[in-house]
């Protein structure tokens, strides 16, 4: 709780930063942050917050092997069954529902290629940097050697 204060500002800017970093990449179909001026809940959430958090979805346009390949690439948020803490995580939520759901009742409740990441407060510009890096690299067709 002492650090709160100085914890909180820097998950607002970094969630916003990576909102607006994501949100027009090709592998992107769409990112869910009310920071977004585009968000359909973003009047509401600027009414009602200070700021808009450091939480956000992000939408692959590839489904489930993209958002996986994107996880798998990252280096600053690692993969978590939960978010919220100092360090950036990342959720890839459709495998989590795998054997305990049909594929039918994941697609409709979960988007196959839906990413949670909380960002952390790492450096804005490292955090964004590497997160554009693992959505641009998973555009690139894999090689065969």
């Amino acid at each position: 709780m002492r650090t709160l204060p100085l914890r909180v500002p820097r998950h607002n800017a970094n969630g916003q930063a990576l909102a607006e970093a994501l949100r027009d990449r090709p592998a992107v179909s769409r990112v869910y942050y009310p920071g977004l001026a585009t968000d359909p809940q973003h009047k509401l959430a600027a009414n009602q917050m200070g700021g808009f958090g450091g939480e956000l979805g992000i939408e692959f346009a590839g489904g489930f092997e993209m958002a996986d390949a994107f996880l798998g690439r990252l280096r600053y948020p690692r993969r978590s069954a939960g978010l919220g803490g100092v360090e950036s995580l990342a959720v890839h939520p459709a495998p989590m529902w795998r054997g305990m759901l049909s594929e039918d009742q994941i697609a409709a409740s979960v988007p196959p290629g839906l990413v949670r990441l909380a960002a952390g407060t790492e450096d804005t510009a490292d955090l964004v940097a590497d997160t554009l890096a693992a959505a641009d690299a998973v555009l690139v067709p894999a090689t065969t050697a």
